[in-house]
C-alpha cells in the first residue's frame, strides 16, 4: 500500500526531461499552426511566469509576447513581479489596463459581488489576449496547472481558455520544481499563490486547504484511482478529502470544451476527430 510519505516522492519531477518535452510541445504547436509565436498574460505569479519561460526557451524570447493586464485594485507587487519576469526572460511586453472595460460593465451591475467581478476580469483579460494573438499572428499560451484544473479553480472562457497549455499535466508542487530548475526569480517562486482578483485574496485561503495536500489527494484519486475512503485511510483529513472530491465533481464541466447533444454518428468532441497531422 502506498503511504503518505511515498506520495510526495511520486510527485517529484524529472525537471530536465519535463523541460525538454514541454518546450518541444510548444515548438511543435506553433510550427503546426503556422503562426509566428505566442502571447501570454503575465500576472506576476509562478504559473504564467513558468509558461513564458518555457515558451522563451522553445521559440526564442522575441517570439513570446507578454501582456500585463492589471485592474485598478490589482496589487502593485503583481505588476512589479510580472515586469521583472519579462525582463528576466528578455521577452517583449506591454501593459493594458482593463479597468475601463470592466468598470463600464459594472456600472450597469453595481451590486455584483466579488466573485462575479473576478470572473469578469479573467474573461476580459482573455479577450484581450486573443485579440492581440490575432494582431500578432500568434497562439494564446495557457497557464493553468493540473491542480487548478482538477479542482475547477479557474474561470470558464477566462484563465482556462487558451490555444495550448504546457502546464496542464503538472501539479502545483511540480510547477515549483520546474520553476526552480529554470531559474525563475525567487520572489516569484516564493510568493503566496494568488489570482489577485481582490485585495488580500490567496488561492489556498479561498480553497480552504494547502496546495501540498491538494496535490497529494488528487494524485491518489486521479492518478492512482483510489476511493475517497482509501485516501482518508492514508492519513488525510476526511473533511478536506470530501471537499476536494466535491470540487472536482462539481466543476468537472469546466474541463469540457462544450457539451453537445448527439444527433448523428459523428458528433463534434464526442466521436472521431478529422485527421490533421
Amino acid at each position: 500500500m502506498i503511504r503518505r510519505e511515498q506520495v510526495r516522492g511520486r510527485l517529484e519531477l524529472n525537471a530536465p526531461l519535463a523541460e525538454a518535452v514541454l518546450t518541444s510541445f510548444i515548438r511543435d504547436a506553433v510550427e503546426t499552426s503556422g503562426t509566428q509565436g505566442v502571447v501570454v498574460g503575465l500576472s506576476g505569479g509562478i504559473d504564467s511566469s513558468l509558461s513564458a519561460a518555457l515558451a522563451a526557451r522553445a521559440l526564442g524570447p522575441e517570439r513570446v509576447h507578454g501582456f500585463l493586464l492589471p485592474y485598478r485594485t490589482s496589487s502593485p507587487e503583481s505588476e512589479r513581479d510580472a515586469r521583472a519576469v519579462a525582463e528576466h526572460l528578455g521577452i517583449p511586453h506591454r501593459v493594458i489596463d482593463i479597468s475601463p472595460m470592466v468598470d463600464a460593465y459594472f456600472e450597469m451591475e453595481p451590486d455584483a459581488p466579488a466573485d462575479r467581478r473576478g470572473n469578469k476580469m479573467a474573461r476580459e483579460r482573455m479577450t484581450i489576449l486573443f485579440d492581440q494573438a490575432k494582431k500578432l499572428d500568434a497562439l494564446v499560451l495557457g497557464t493553468s496547472n493540473k491542480t487548478e484544473i482538477l479542482l475547477g479553480y479557474s474561470t470558464v472562457f477566462g484563465d482556462n481558455a487558451s490555444s495550448l497549455n504546457p502546464l496542464g499535466d503538472l501539479y502545483k508542487h511540480q510547477i515549483w520544481q520546474l520553476s526552480r530548475h529554470l531559474g525563475l526569480p525567487a520572489e516569484v517562486i516564493d510568493k503566496a499563490p494568488s489570482a489577485d482578483l481582490w485585495p488580500g485574496q490567496t488561492d489556498e485561503g479561498e480553497l480552504g486547504f494547502s496546495y501540498e495536500t491538494a496535490d497529494e489527494v488528487l494524485y491518489l484519486l486521479f492518478d492512482m484511482g483510489l476511493r475517497p475512503d482509501e485516501v482518508v485511510a492514508r492519513g488525510y483529513d476526511e473533511r478536506v478529502v470530501k471537499r476536494i472530491v466535491s470540487l472536482e465533481a462539481r466543476f468537472r464541466f469546466k474541463r469540457r470544451l462544450m457539451l453537445i447533444a448527439r444527433l448523428s454518428g459523428s458528433a463534434v468532441n464526442l466521436d472521431q476527430e478529422i485527421p490533421r497531422d
